[in-house]
């Protein structure tokens, strides 16, 4: 083994003649919460940048971070009756929402936002890259390749713009949550460009968490199933909406305020031991993750 990649000693050397071990005779001992203050708001005076926060679970995500201490900013494209509600229920909860509309899928406009938010937060601790398109296409052979470059510009690709703009402000403890969707891991026959960006996701996901586990940033990720959400009279027609979620072991779909404590988790200091992870908040469907 290169001796670059020799194991680095992080504790006394030590071994026990007896099973089970026992946590007396350790040096030192693993710590167990007793020493912790009781807990509060967990991301008590963070800051947060949301895209897609102006409803669906990008609202519920500023709403659950607002409650738990953390002041927000929000980025959208043209919601602006959806994003001034989505900022009174978080001030609401006695904490700052910012609001920024414009096209995540233009590389400027990233740059741009989140530097301007950053400044007016104060700093960066945390970026939610949420906000998504999808375009469903029956037949394969009727896809747009117009339609789906913009999905991956909006989708994925605004990822990169944004992180990269946003590692410009975030320091060690710093996190990133991507979100993602069961359709990552188990397709889908009608949302093949956003099942695609949805799967390019986690690969960002997974090597980003490696790219930045030396700087202390963790990257992480949520894939939800099925989710009540604006997008889903928009993208659907209305015989589909009827039953949108039912084929789930649950046997409906997730409400956002179901799906934020996921976000919520990953952004705390409980998942400080987690990075280059994606959890599953699907209503019971078993994916290959």
């Amino acid at each position: 083994m290169p001796e670059s990649k020799q194991p680095k000693p992080v504790r006394p050397a030590q071994h026990q003649e007896h099973q089970p071990g026992r946590e007396a005779e350790m040096r030192p001992r693993p710590r167990s919460g007793e020493d912790k203050p009781s807990p509060g708001p967990c991301l008590r005076d963070k800051r947060a940048i949301i895209t897609g926060g102006d409803s669906g679970i990008g609202r519920a995500i500023a709403i659950a971070f607002a409650k738990e201490g953390a002041d927000v900013a929000i980025m959208y494209l043209e919601e602006n009756e959806d994003a001034a509600k989505t900022k009174e229920l978080v001030q609401a909860e006695g904490r700052r929402c910012l609001t920024l509309a414009g096209d995540i899928a233009d590389e400027a406009f990233c740059t741009h936002a989140v530097d301007q938010l950053t400044k007016q937060l104060g700093r960066l601790d945390i970026l939610i890259n949420n906000a998504a398109e999808q375009h469903p296409v029956e037949d394969f052979k009727d896809i747009d390749l117009a339609q789906v470059e913009k999905t991956f510009r909006t989708n994925i690709l605004s990822m990169f713009a944004l992180t990269k703009a946003a590692l410009q402000h975030m320091k060690k403890g710093g996190c990133i949550i991507n979100t993602t969707s069961v359709t990552a891991y188990r397709g889908s026959k009608t949302l093949v460009d956003y099942a695609s960006t949805k799967g390019a996701i986690v690969g960002f996901t997974r090597s980003l968490a490696l790219n930045l586990a030396d700087e202390g940033i963790r990257v992480n990720a949520v894939a939800p199933g099925p989710v009540w959400t604006p997008l889903i009279p928009a993208s659907f027609d209305a015989e589909k909406v009827k039953t949108f979620g039912s084929d789930v072991p649950m046997g409906r779909a997730g409400e956002p305020e179901e799906i934020a404590p996921c976000y919520v988790f990953l952004a705390s200091n409980d998942a400080a031991y987690m990075t280059g992870q994606v959890l599953h908040p699907n209503g019971g469907e078993i994916v290959n993750a």
